[in-house]
């Protein structure tokens, strides 16, 4: 089969369709082009295919389009190996079926109190996403019927017989309709899993997402655990840190590409955005620029990156875990070209670990841990940078008519040590220094420790954008737009972190001021929730 360049070109609905839009995603995964025709068509399928593939959305979106919004019966069963994994395919699921009438999804699993799922079940419940322990249980207690189950769904067989629940697998299967469709996923297809397929399948299309024999770059690769609302201001560090001469950040969707290129612009970062809702034109000028060199951060999806050859990448950074595991050897291989150094860096939430470990073993390649770089971190790179610079600056000579200004400036009783560090604190400074105010003395603002988060009580129903507060911060208080931290912009209100010895002057300077035309009241966030 031809790949589909989109997923319009499947016969899903214009609902469905809605909802990947939403999600950013541009095209189906290999295992999406090979999985959801059989599946839509009604056919029993058998699928290789390991985490990180994209098989959730493979079997998701073919689960969806099947159930009947107006039956609240249980008409789709997914068993999962782990609770973990059963939230995480029942939130996307979620996600998936949001504009698809009143369609209910419940993860059920051990470890959450089983009265909240009985009141759930009795309200009527159309998919069921569980571990085979507690749906058995639930069989059991008569609390959920599969008397009406079209399409069952088997996460993971591997490993789910790996934790012995074979036999569990089994009673659930033997108590569905002797006509539903039965779609199994497995990482690996060893006899257990075959007799499973024999036993409870109907002629199952095989289907295997052939692995290439992939190289992966000798560069020095790392990773970050990173909380969400962490990502941008880590991303500021990171290339103040590095210092990149050019940069990839590469996200999962286009309305990610759109954010994070935004949020860096209005930081002051030279920064463009490409990914495949751009027209050819602009992407050819973006990618013009980014050559030149008159940007050095490139913000892209995995679609829009496929024809940039650029040599001298000297960093790529992860924002999002890839969505395929071949993708991720994909990206880091854009740096380390002609026999240049390299680096890549992936930002992890605390949900993605298993993301890593597939894509560690699959590529058969170790990615350190590296610790968050805080703000003391970013200001001694920059120093010891700056120093660096002038080393060389002496090495290479003509300084003379310097030397004559210097002399004139010890004429008045300063020392040449007084000169350089004056101006190195010219060079250096984020702004004016107030006496240092403990973020203690404005109360406890939920900020990390060395800033201040302000309130601002005007938001998204202003039509405030971050670039728009770190505008008028910056010009009306005189600190620069980089030292400006995370801003959360919410739909009456918005949050921003300003470093701690700022703080006094950004109270006193954005009294009384306006941000895009509209007077604003902005105080420490003590006792506000965000």
């Amino acid at each position: 089969m031809e790949s589909p360049a989109l997923f319009s070109d499947f016969p899903i609905s214009p609902e469905i369709l809605r909802a990947i839009e939403d999600m950013g995603f541009e095209e189906p995964t290999p295992i999406q082009v090979l999985a959801i025709p059989p599946i839509l068509k009604g056919q029993d399928i058998t699928g290789q295919a390991q985490t990180g593939t994209g098989k959730t959305a493979a079997f998701g979106i073919p689960a969806i389009e099947v159930v009947d919004p107006n039956s609240h019966s249980t008409q789709v069963i997914v068993l999962s190996p782990t609770r973990e994994l059963a939230i995480q395919t029942a939130e996307e699921f979620g996600r998936l079926g949001k504009y698809r009438g009143r369609i209910s999804v419940l993860p059920v699993y051990g470890g959450q109190p089983i009265e909240r799922q009985f009141r759930a079940l009795r309200q009527g419940v159309q998919i069921v996403v569980g571990t085979p322990g507690r749906v058995l249980d639930h069989l059991d207690r008569g609390t959920l019927s599969l008397s009406d189950v079209r399409m069952v769904i088997l996460d993971e067989a591997d490993q789910m017989l790996d934790m012995g629940f074979l036999e569990d697998i089994e009673k659930i299967l033997s108590d569905t309709p002797a006509g539903r469709q039965t779609v199994l996923f497995s990482a690996t297809l060893p006899k257990p899993i075959l007799e499973i397929s024999g036993r409870f399948q109907k002629n199952p299309v095989f289907i295997k997402v052939p692995h290439k024999q992939l190289t992966v770059p000798q560069i020095e690769q790392s990773y970050l655990e990173v909380r969400r609302g962490d990502k941008l201001e880590i991303l500021s560090r990171i290339l103040d840190i590095y210092d990149p001469a050019l940069a990839l950040v590469f996200c999962n969707t286009k309305m990610a590409v759109d954010e994070v290129t935004s949020q860096l612009q209005a930081r002051g970062y030279f920064a463009e955005g490409l990914h495949g809702d751009m027209k050819q034109v602009q992407r050819d000028r973006v990618m013009a620029k980014f050559r030149s060199g008159n940007i050095d951060v490139l913000i892209a999806t995995d679609v829009a990156a496929r024809g940039i050859d650029v040599d001298d990448v000297d960093t790529v950074i992860n924002y999002d875990v890839p969505q395929d595991v071949e993708y991720y050897v994909h990206r880091i291989g854009r740096t380390a070209r002609a026999g240049r150094s390299g680096r890549a860096v992936t930002f992890v939430g605390p949900k993605e670990i298993y993301k890593l470990r597939t894509i560690q073993k699959y590529a058969k390649i170790t990615i350190g841990r590296i610790p968050l770089p805080t703000a003391d971190d970013v200001a001694e790179t920059k120093t010891k940078n700056l120093a660096k610079k002038v080393k060389q600056t002496i090495e290479e000579g003509g300084l003379e008519r310097y030397i004559e200004a210097a002399e004139r400036l010890m004429v008045e009783e300063y020392t040449s040590l007084d000169i350089a560090a004056a101006l190195l604190k010219l060079q250096l400074d984020t702004g004016a220094e107030p006496e240092r105010v403990p973020a203690i003395q404005m109360g406890d603002t939920g900020a990390e420790p060395g800033m201040v988060r302000f309130y601002i009580d005007i938001g998204r129903k202003q039509q405030i954008r971050p670039k728009d507060i770190v505008g008028a911060v910056a010009g009306e208080t005189g600190i620069p737009g980089r030292a400006i931290g995370a801003i959360n912009i919410r739909e009456t209100c918005s949050f921003v972190d300003i470093p701690e010895n700022m703080a006094v002057q950004v109270l006193e300077g954005m009294k009384g001021k306006t941000i895009r035309g509209f007077p604003v009241d902005m105080t420490p966030a003590q006792g506000r929730s965000e």
